[in-house]
């Protein structure tokens, strides 16, 4: 038996290193097999679009990306080329040979991988041959309606095709690995194994079919998840064909990845297979030059949303913008898997505390979630229109008033005031008061919905009550679209609206990952989530005190519904109670939590998967330094010693509390010293420092 490569994690380029140089490295081909390459659906694609550059830096010309093709997506997407590897150029001509419409090319964003696009449309035409090889290989009957269901067996054919294709160029030489995102590319991997292709296989689940679908019908899912009878469950949804292509998939890969360890837990009883490594989903972090310019960037946005929110309130605008705070929540229209419900519910009651203590803050929500709509609402409309009428107004009385205010300062007078506005701009300003007037409750949504009367947010809203009186002091809007600079009501993209909000709230019951949490931390934006949500664990980990540094956790496993809406309300009405000063601390302290969510810490969680891959696939090739995977424990960051950092420990225990208590806690933190020392914590996983003489690094040991 040959001798066996020892695989380590200090690699060059990122790609795995061995004792006998007999193989070269970069004989090696690494290829990422999704449905949302170049095509966004979901989360999916931001996982793999963030990623690229990563990877693209550790792999270089030996990265592919595998997707369809979908013409108006690779239009302004992809930049075709001539493959650079004559093996990849060998197998698509011998399948163009045959009439399948393959398309090569470098995706136009951060990092410009390769990218390999199949034209499903263009193969439909074998679909019942490819089902008939489908069922022989897995005994999985795919029916003619689910559309889906006969792309992803097209896809995955073609897929399997082009694997075949080149590993035949290599003799028995291990050369590819192949990792297959989601149910809807893990035909391919079915028909690669039933092939035997010399290919080491990885299977990421960003989520269980069946478990999205149970939490959607209101089932305490997480606290039964071994009870359920699991083909019952899938048959009565009719998605048993696709639960089995998802669980083949999960059994046939060599390695078996998830998200986070909430959906491990969740697929080791949905899919039966324990995940062997749990792979975090991370973003590309830019920081500012200047330490504090996510401030500046969140005063202007917030300016913006200020503005919208004059003409959606106008005749009704009593209350002040600047004791005002902006809450939204955002993502797909799953009203109960996305918290929305139980954020309701909260801002019900947390309406009522602001209420009862006859407090001077305001909290304006936003619902940014997609749904049906027929176009804008009049009222809507009506509202920015008067706010620029009024602006104008004001600004061509003000224009006249500094002409006479001028002259007379020229002449070395002092202008009467009462003759400085003539009659004509008593009138016109009297006409322009009378303008705001309104006769109904300022609109709880943008947009005309269509079926609104069984619209679920909309039939909470009425059942509730927060309808925007003048006596709420939380206001609700609902955004059923998602947000772009060129709309007429609210002309902001959405990472500039969440810079410009205070909180973002996510109490998800069913989120595998969570990158809405992830994003408002990566913009120094706090932000509520819970410990059903990958993130939300993961912070857990990470982050001795999260409250203190902007990540809210609801407890939504342990506790019932009532005591977790309740736990939320005391969050929402914590931070409402914190001042302004607080609050500027408190981003400070979430934008400094953005280092644990690069990818450049957490791709060695794919890069470990890769390793143990190919030390199943070619044992007699490849060994696997004998460790654990890798780990993060001791590098948690502590909790901030100075000024009350969680909403709760905010509030003043005194009635008593004084002007000079708030000046003694700002003298008491010190914002370079706490960075500094957040640094340190932080560090370790980045750079681990020189190692003692003589002393060789272990598997789970890395640099960058």
């Amino acid at each position: 038996m040959p001798l066996a490569r020892s695989l380590s994690m200090t690699s060059l380029n990122g790609l795995p290193q061995w004792e006998d140089e007999d193989l070269p490295v970069e004989d090696l081909l690494l290829f990422e097999i999704s449905w949302e390459v170049t095509n966004k659906v979901g989360g999916i694609y931001t996982v793999i679009q963030t990623k690229a550059k990563t990877t693209a830096d550790e792999w270089g010309e030996n990265y592919f990306l595998i997707g369809p093709y979908f013409e108006q997506n690779v239009k302004t997407q992809v930049e075709f080329c001539e493959p650079p590897n004559p093996a990849v150029k060998k197998a698509m001509d011998t399948m163009k040979s045959q009439g399948c419409q393959v398309f090569f090319g470098r995706w136009l964003i951060e990092g410009s991988p390769y990218v390999l696009l199949f034209d499903i449309g263009s193969s439909a035409w074998n679909l019942d041959k490819w089902k008939s090889e489908f069922w022989e290989a897995s005994n999985i009957g795919i029916p003619f309606h689910d559309q889906e269901a006969n792309d992803a067996v097209i896809f995955g054919s073609l897929t399997a095709w082009f694997l075949k294709e080149l590993s035949s160029q290599f003799d028995d030489k291990p050369s590819i690995i192949a990792h297959f995102h989601e149910w809807q590319a893990g035909v391919g991997l079915i028909l690669s194994r039933s092939q035997k292709l010399p290919v080491a296989t990885i299977f990421t689940t960003h989520a269980t079919l069946l478990g999205r679908y149970l939490c959607a019908a209101s089932i305490d899912f997480y606290n039964n998840l071994d009870q359920f009878d699991i083909d019952k469950e899938a048959g009565e949804r009719q998605i048993y064909h696709r639960y089995c292509m998802e669980r083949a998939s999960v059994h046939c890969a060599h390695v078996f990845t998830t998200v986070s360890q909430i959906t491990a837990t969740e697929a080791e009883h949905m899919l039966k297979r324990t995940a062997d490594v749990v792979t975090p989903n991370g973003l590309n972090i830019k920081k500012f030059s200047a330490m504090h310019e996510f401030q500046n960037l969140h005063s202007m946005y917030k300016a913006r949303i200020q503005e919208f929110i004059r003409g959606h309130f106008y005749g009704h605008l009593d209350f002040n913008l600047e004791k005002t705070l902006f809450f939204f929540i955002a993502g797909r229209y799953e009203f109960s898997n996305k918290g929305a419900d139980m954020f309701l519910e909260a801002l019900s009651r947390l309406n009522f505390l602001l209420r009862v203590h006859k407090t001077d803050v305001t909290v304006i929500v936003f619902f940014i979630m997609p749904a049906k709509t027929n176009n804008f609402n009049v009222e809507t409309l009506k509202g920015q229109a008067v706010r620029k009428q009024l602006w104008d107004t004001a600004q061509s009385v003000k224009e006249k008033f500094g002409k006479k205010l001028y002259n007379a300062l020229l002449k070395g007078e002092i202008p009467d005031l009462n003759k400085i506005l003539d009659r004509d701009d008593i009138t016109i300003m009297k006409r322009a008061i009378f303008s705001t007037q309104r006769h109904c409750l300022p609109p709880v949504t943008t947009h005309n919905m269509i079926d609104d009367s069984n619209d679920p947010i909309l039939n909470t809203i009425r059942r509730i009550g927060l309808f925007n009186n003048r006596t709420d002091r939380v206001k609700v809007i609902l955004h059923p679209e998602f947000l772009s600079s060129t709309s007429p009501l609210l002309p902001l993209d959405y990472e500039e609206f969440v810079r410009g909000c205070h909180l973002g709230v996510f109490p998800s019951y069913y989120e595998p990952w969570g990158y809405t949490p992830a994003e408002c931390t990566v913009m120094g934006i706090p932000s509520v989530t819970t410990n059903l949500s990958g993130f939300g664990c993961f912070m857990q980990e990470h982050v001795s005190d999260p409250a203190a540094y902007g990540i809210y956790i609801v407890d939504r496993r342990f506790r019932s519904p009532d005591e977790s809406c309740n736990q939320l309300t005391q969050f929402l009405y914590g931070f409402c109670q914190q001042s302004r000063r607080q609050r500027i601390i408190q981003r400070n302290r979430t934008e400094r939590l953005s280092d644990l969510l690069d990818w450049r810490y957490l791709g060695r969680y794919y890069m470990h998967a890769r390793h143990l891959a190919l030390s199943r696939t070619f044992p007699d090739k490849f060994e696997m330094e004998p460790s654990a995977p890798p780990k993060t424990e001791g590098f948690r960051y502590p909790r901030p010693s100075s000024v009350p950092p969680s909403p709760s420990a905010s509030q003043h225990s005194s009635p008593h509390h004084s002007e000079a208590e708030d000046e003694d806690e700002d003298e008491r933190y010190d914002e370079d010293e706490e960075a500094e020392r957040d640094r340190q914590n932080i560090k370790s996983p980045f750079s681990l420092g020189a190692l003692p003489q003589g002393k060789k690094k272990q598997h789970g040991e890395y640099r960058n």
